[in-house]
């Protein structure tokens, strides 16, 4: 690679650094290889109009379309000259300058001029960057026939790569011990890796949904519930207390007290509940502990139904004083 390769790569780079979006909204690498076979006209400025068609066409979300165009000059004197667009070889190595200008229909992104005179007079650099203008927008009108905006997604081939957003104390929670919470979650999405930077921000890559999957994971497990949140969560374990219900998709779990099930008394949760039941809850409280605290009688009060009726006859005797009977004059 020589010189000059460089000097039109770096050119073509800036162009179009302008357009590429930031790393936490598209976390990829990007690379771009723009070969020409032969020349007799600016191959970095088609390059950058290349390199334009193929991000859009491989999904990369770039803000605008970029094209570039070379001009010439031909001057005899400050007052006689003739400003040359789109130049081809012969111009441009018997002309007096070589003046490249990229950009988006909104403004320049990049520059570059070699000149073989002293100097150019602005009033001549005025209308090299008019002509310049009208030959870009004339170009992107080209490019936006071909390819009008980037592509919704990238291909299917590629792995996706989505971003999470966690506290810094939270990072521990996710690789657990050992890192056994982190392998657990790998093993359970089959996600090609989990990477975790030290500002909290996990990068995740996966094909077919597993990067999906494994994102809603983990920000379930880093959420902070809030009293009055809804849910429907399925119950994990029943007890002679309460039922445990599982939150989302992740591993949060929380109480539904027996005394929060319905209106009425419960005898015994089994009764109403079952593992495997998908029921609705809502957030009543979080203890001190972080403890999960959740009610189904407060946001479904039938959803247990009808009470069981009572038996009929007089209530049995519960101890205390036996009931009195009518008094007498008499002993």
């Amino acid at each position: 690679m020589n010189r000059r390769m460089i000097g039109h790569g770096a050119l073509a780079e800036k162009a179009l650094l302008a357009v590429i979006p930031a790393k936490e909204k598209f976390p990829y690498t990007i690379r771009i290889v723009s070969e020409a076979m032969a020349s007799n006209g600016s191959t970095s400025m088609g390059s950058v109009c290349g390199s334009t068609l193929a991000l859009m066409d491989a999904g990369v979300p770039i803000s605008a379309p970029v094209a570039g165009i070379a001009s010439g000059l031909m001057m005899e004197s400050p007052t006689k000259f003739k400003v040359l667009t789109d130049i081809q070889g012969p111009e441009d190595h018997h002309g007096d300058m070589d003046f490249k200008v990229a950009g988006t229909k909104n403004g320049v992104t990049a520059v570059q001029m070699d000149v073989k005179v002293n100097g150019i007079p602005l009033p001549i650099l005025e209308i090299a960057f008019e002509k310049a203008r009208l030959a870009r927008l004339h170009i992107l009108k080209t490019l936006e026939a071909a390819i009008s905006e980037p592509r919704a997604d990238i291909s299917p081939k590629a792995p996706k790569i989505l971003i999470a957003h966690v506290k810094k104390d939270q990072i521990g929670l996710i690789i657990g011990t050992g890192g056994k919470t982190i392998n657990e979650i790998r093993e359970k999405t089959l996600v090609d890796g989990i990477d975790i930077e030290e500002d909290g921000t996990v990068y995740i890559t996966g094909k077919n949904g597993s990067a999906e999957k494994a994102k809603a994971i983990i920000e379930d497990m880093t959420r902070e519930y809030k009293p009055g949140e809804q849910f429907k969560g399925e119950i994990t374990k029943i007890t002679d207390f309460g039922a445990f219900v599982k939150l989302g998709s992740g591993t949060t779990e929380g109480l539904v007290h027996v005394s929060e099930i319905a209106p009425w008394r419960v005898e015994r949760v089994s009764d109403i509940l079952k593992e495997g039941q998908i029921v609705p809850v809502i957030v009543k409280e979080i203890d001190e502990r972080g403890r999960i605290k959740l009610s189904i009688k407060d946001i479904d009060p039938k959803f247990a139904g009808e009470p069981p009726a009572r038996p009929a006859g007089p209530r049995p005797f519960s101890g205390g004083l036996p009931p009195q009977g009518p008094r007498t004059n008499g002993r």
